[in-house]
């Protein structure tokens, strides 16, 4: 009888099952290939991603630094309104890699992690989960007092549990160029109907371009088009899907989602490392695996903490549809030094970034 098991060996399930076997939890961690691939995530982070890494790991896994954005209203051939900060504003970093040390920082803190897993049924019971398996060896059947869905997406574990979908789910497609590239600025298009568009330079890994759009947009086509515009080849391509908006409730009886499972995310770039590492350390703080009634504490924790950025992040999301003309306007008077954090929209409001207003304003 294991305390946890956690489905999903992505940056939120690692980090979860890390901090719980840290604190004298048994704790088996499923992940249903090898962890890292497919690669569905960009590269393209902030630099807090180190408070959640080991030692040396910056030295292994950064790629790029990056001190600012170009802002198109159009594609490549587009007029550019740069966003910029005096320091790093944000990193590039080997993604796979980073799946990859978090498990590893996991099975150092005592997590059972297994690769080629693939859960097959989760089944809640009045004082156990029954989580059922397909490994090298078959089907096996694990038990534990409560499971983790840190599954993505399209959870296995969500549906199992029967708890409710996030609000929308965006088609996301990356793809990469080989040429090196050290430049410090990414670009990003705002390019209507479709969610929005980057490129990424990654120093010597290459280039990472990226499109991600509703449901009933025509990716493949708009997709193509970035790639035209910017007169390149890419060498491998990839897709998945985005969650934006968590549902009312993550929980059930004996079952918890974290990170793309719960739709953690940004909803104004669907990025969640951060967020779904930040509910990971939540859940191991106020999840106790003898009392199911503390699955409360942890909905109420990372929603107190993530509730006013996922709330600006769906208002800035909105400007990307604003007509162009205005998106011209705001963007040419907004672009130039900025202090915010790329993770968080309250930043807008931090006297760092009200600082880095009021100087423009100085003769």
């Amino acid at each position: 009888m294991y305390d946890f098991v956690v489905v999903g060996v992505g940056p939120a399930g690692a980090r979860f099952a890390r901090r719980a076997a840290e604190r004298g939890h048994d704790v088996l961690a499923l992940e249903q290939g090898t962890i890292g691939t497919p690669l569905a995530c960009s590269g393209h982070v902030s630099t807090d991603i180190w408070s959640v890494t080991g030692e040396c790991a910056r030295e292994e896994l950064l790629q790029n630094e990056i001190h600012g954005a170009r802002f198109h209203v159009g594609g490549p051939r587009s007029d550019a309104y740069p966003f910029y900060k005096r320091e790093v504003a944000s990193n590039v970093i080997d993604r796979v890699g980073l799946d990859r040390h978090l498990a590893d920082l996991a099975r150092e803190a005592g997590a059972d992690v297994r690769e080629h897993h693939s859960v097959t049924s989760v089944t809640e019971r009045r004082d156990r989960v029954e989580v059922v398996a397909s490994g090298p060896d078959g089907p096996t059947t694990f038990q534990a007092k409560m499971v983790a869905g840190c599954d993505g997406p399209r959870s296995r574990v969500r549906q199992e549990l029967g708890l409710p979908e996030p609000d929308e789910l965006l088609h996301g497609v990356l793809a990469f160029s080989e040429e090196s590239d050290h430049e410090d600025f990414v670009d990003v298009h705002l390019t209507p109907p479709t969610f929005f568009a980057w490129r990424i330079p990654r120093g010597e890994a290459g280039v990472e371009y990226g499109l991600a759009a509703p449901p009933g947009v025509e990716v493949t086509k708009h997709f193509e088009e970035l790639i035209d515009g910017y007169e390149i080849d890419v060498a491998h391509r990839c897709s998945g899907a985005i969650p934006i908006g968590p549902a009312d409730r993550v929980t059930s009886r004996r079952g918890f989602l974290i990170g793309d499972a719960a739709a953690q995310t940004k909803p104004f770039t669907g990025g969640g490392i951060l967020y779904g590492t930040t509910a990971a350390d939540h859940a191991a703080r106020e999840i106790d695996p003898e009392r199911p009634t503390t699955l409360a504490a942890y909905e109420h924790a990372w929603r107190e903490d993530l509730k006013r950025d996922q709330q600006l992040g769906h208002w800035l999301r909105r400007a990307y549809s604003l007509p162009e003309p205005i998106q011209r306007v705001g963007l040419s008077a907004l672009s130039g030094e900025i202090g915010v954090h790329m993770d968080r929209p309250t930043s807008l409001v931090s006297p760092t970034h009200l600082k880095a207003m009021l100087s423009r304003l100085r003769p």
